[in-house]
């Protein structure tokens, strides 16, 4: 049986309940219906292999994820509208850029103690916006191995930030 038949008999069978499972995480927003439309569209769109034993959890975890991804952009949408507001009232405050400078400074001293090659994936992702699969694509390496020195570039500067303050 092929990938979209699997996907659909799923979809018709655990529509309902996998619509709960998303909106119950995102306080039953009206986006809830729209990203678990988008989570069905990513597994139809895929090239992978997809078997009936693995696809509720393919299917939990990837909606899990696609909800933080949906917190990430809802906060940075508030943060953007909150110096769009400040901006208007009168420009950047001198608050503001100096708290952007401190925290660029204490992002790059957390840096420094972070492996050179774990680093310069760290700055394309954070400083260049881009993704795991974006970074493979630029750098040539296994999108694991991207994977793994994000992760590891993450948990040292988060250590870092957390000592210091």
């Amino acid at each position: 049986m092929n990938n979209r038949a699997i996907i659909d008999r799923y979809y018709r069978a655990h529509k309902d309940d996998v619509l709960a499972f998303v909106s119950i995480r995102m306080h039953h927003s009206d986006d809830a219906e729209d990203l678990v439309q988008e989570a069905f569209l990513r597994l139809l769109s895929g090239e992978r292999p997809i078997s009936e034993a693995t696809l509720p959890s393919l299917v939990q975890t990837l909606c899990r994820n696609m909800v933080v991804d949906w917190y990430r952009r809802r906060t940075v949408r508030q943060d953007y509208a909150h110096e769009l507001a400040c901006r208007q009232d009168g420009g950047e405050t001198a608050e503001t850029v100096l708290s952007m400078r401190e925290t660029t400074e204490l992002l790059e001293r957390g840096l420094l103690r972070v492996a050179e090659d774990c680093r310069e994936l760290y700055r394309l992702h954070i400083y260049g916006g881009m993704k795991t699969a974006d970074i493979c694509q630029l750098t040539g390496m296994p999108y694991k191995t991207v994977e793994y020195r994000l992760g590891m570039a993450r948990k040292q500067v988060r250590n870092y930030l957390k000592h210091i303050s």
